[in-house]
């Protein structure tokens, strides 16, 4: 049955208006109107909080009384910036990002290399090396109080076999600092090497191809090609890690809580001791603002760092 098509005119010149009028305008528009729920969640849970976090700051706030209190100035940050107790969980927080960042990506980079370059079990290996990093941090935590209790513990065992005094491992403070440290790189390198391992896929085939057909050994093709076309990747993972590293909290207050004493103890710990155990809620507040500005400097050198990795890179 043949079909018969009727083109008036008036039908297609109007559809082409309408065509016309649905422009980047139009998408536009749509696009902030899908947005709004996100918009509206975002100002309630984040921006919200963080404006009252700013307003609590200037007042003697406490957690158990309803209100903000009587309002203090700049009292807080005066107080923070000149306490002893501030400045040394930033010190320890410091020396755990030192202890923690250079093997979390060298490691990281080096399991990545490897990993690349097994032609069989490539899926196999790549789980090994990430599964760890899915494991929640208190079992995390269980396995290693096990491998460093002193009476049972598998290491203080390997040192007492080798006929060395087993050290304090949660005890001393040194010891203490290095535990936390190991369990953190075994804990968390899985997520840098997927990283590289994301980076390393982004260099082209025909690279090696070319260098291989030029005689270039292995060295020198990974610090000749692949490193600096990595650099990118390298930079992100570093300052990622140092801004994880300094938000230290959750395995450092379940294996030592800070101690012995406070040697340990993180800014983190310090924040939530002052907030949630001395009731300090104005004070803890006004720690946190100046952390966030201290992590916010070292997030702005991380972009500066990365748009000129990028230039060059790109040049």
């Amino acid at each position: 049955m043949a079909t018969t098509i009727i083109d008036d005119g008036v039908s297609t010149s109007a559809a082409t208006v309408t065509g016309r009028r649905a422009g980047p305008r139009d998408e536009h528009r749509a696009g902030w109107l899908l947005s709004i729920p996100f918009l509206v969640l975002y100002l309630i849970f984040l921006v919200g909080p963080a404006v009252y976090g700013i307003v609590m700051s200037f007042f003697n706030a406490t957690t158990v009384r309803p209100g903000l209190g009587k309002s203090v100035g700049f009292d807080n940050y005066r107080s923070i910036l000149t306490s002893s107790d501030f400045w040394s969980s930033m010190g320890h927080t410091v020396w755990f990002t030192v202890l923690t960042t250079p093997p979390l990506v060298i490691l990281a980079l080096v399991l990545a290399l490897l990993a690349e370059r097994v032609h069989r079990g490539k899926a196999l290996v790549r789980f090994i090396f990430f599964a760890p990093f899915v494991l929640p941090v208190t079992s995390v935590t269980l396995i290693f109080l096990w491998l460093y209790a002193p009476e049972i513990g598998l290491i203080p065992h390997w040192f007492e076999t080798v006929g060395l005094t087993p050290p304090n491992l949660l005890g001393e403070t040194k010891w203490a600092f290095l535990s936390v440290a190991a369990l953190t790189v075994w804990w968390t390198i899985g997520f840098n090497f997927v990283l590289f391992l994301a980076g390393l896929q982004e260099v082209p085939r025909d690279v090696y191809e070319a260098a291989a057909i030029d005689g270039a050994s292995p060295l020198r093709t990974l610090t000749g090609i692949v490193l600096p076309l990595l650099r990118p990747t390298v930079v992100l993972v570093t300052m990622l890690q140092i801004l994880a590293s300094m938000q230290i909290f959750n395995q450092m207050y379940l294996m030592t809580a800070g101690g012995p004493g406070t040697s340990t103890r993180p800014v983190m710990e310090f924040i939530y001791d002052t907030g949630f155990s001395d009731y300090r809620a104005g004070y803890a507040a006004a720690a946190t603002m100046v952390y966030f500005a201290i992590v916010l400097v070292v997030s702005v050198v991380w972009f500066l760092l990365r748009r000129q990795s990028n230039k060059e890179v790109g040049a």
